[in-house]
């Protein structure tokens, strides 16, 4: 897997591209105010498919309330694995880089989160905020103290959720928004994990070479050692930069940000 802070930074970068680049469609022209809330949305779905590892840094964000999360998404995930894999596939457990690390389960996120949001207007997104809040803190910031934190990253997360509720209010666009970012944000991580030496079965059931649980990845001349050089020099900030450069380019699309109207940030 990439590092954390890269995961976390991809789910926004994400988010920032899509929102830029569809200006003339709906999820291009959101409100600054849901363009945040998705944002925040994104940046924790970068790091939710991890919660399949339950000695990750992700699994212990809310002590042993995620722990016991992930423990039951790696037990299922390792069934998945076992019942559904050919002999090609490598025999191992699967808990891990399995059911979470497909499109699947990012398609399944996404009308999740879409649905959840549309059912209630008063506890389902503030809830939702409040978890991929914490999400994208211990991913960003998992230095701290990642095994003793979880007490602080909890009221961070809480800061976080109400500054957003506070500016925007909830409607069934803003829903789909909301499942739109969840998705964008678990794709930026398979893509994360696909450039790293292990690949990702990004796309599960589809049987590719005979395999069901086929680790997508570019050439291995082009794939990154995690934490590894090539990550923290290079990957990272470029990601830091083009995020950066698109959440300005997505703010400005909308009007939020009408002091840089001077500069077409994204000339297309």
């Amino acid at each position: 897997m990439s590092t954390g802070p890269t995961h976390a930074m991809s789910g926004l970068l994400a988010w920032a591209a899509v929102t830029a680049l569809a200006h003339n469609h709906p999820i291009g022209q959101l409100s600054p105010q849901s363009w945040a809330v998705g944002g925040v949305l994104a940046t924790g779905a970068a790091l939710l498919p991890d919660l399949d590892h339950p000695s990750s840094t992700i699994s212990r964000t809310f002590g042993p309330l995620s722990q016991g999360v992930s423990g039951l998404l790696n037990t299922v995930s390792s069934f998945v694995y076992r019942t559904t894999r050919t002999r090609r596939d490598s025999n191992r457990d699967g808990g891990h880089r399995g059911l979470t690390h497909t499109l699947v389960f990012a398609l399944a996120a996404a009308v999740g989160t879409t649905a959840v949001v549309q059912t209630s207007q008063k506890w389902a997104l503030p809830a939702l905020m409040f978890v991929f809040a914490g999400l994208a803190v211990r991913g960003i910031m998992n230095d701290w103290s990642p095994k003793k934190d979880a007490l602080l990253i909890t009221v961070v997360s809480a800061a976080i959720t109400g500054v957003c509720l506070m500016w925007t209010t909830q409607t069934d666009a803003n829903a789909a928004a909301c499942g739109i970012a969840v998705g964008v944000g678990c794709f930026a991580h398979y893509l994360g994990d696909a450039i790293t030496e292990q690949g990702c079965p990004i796309l599960w059931p589809i049987p590719l070479a005979g395999r069901t649980w086929f680790p997508v990845a570019p050439p291995k001349i082009m794939r990154m050692q995690t934490g590894g050089t090539v990550e923290l020099m290079i990957v990272g900030p470029l990601i830091t930069i083009l995020t950066v450069w698109l959440s300005l380019a997505a703010l400005q699309n909308v009007g939020a940000l009408p002091f840089l109207d001077q500069w077409d940030l994204l000339p297309i």
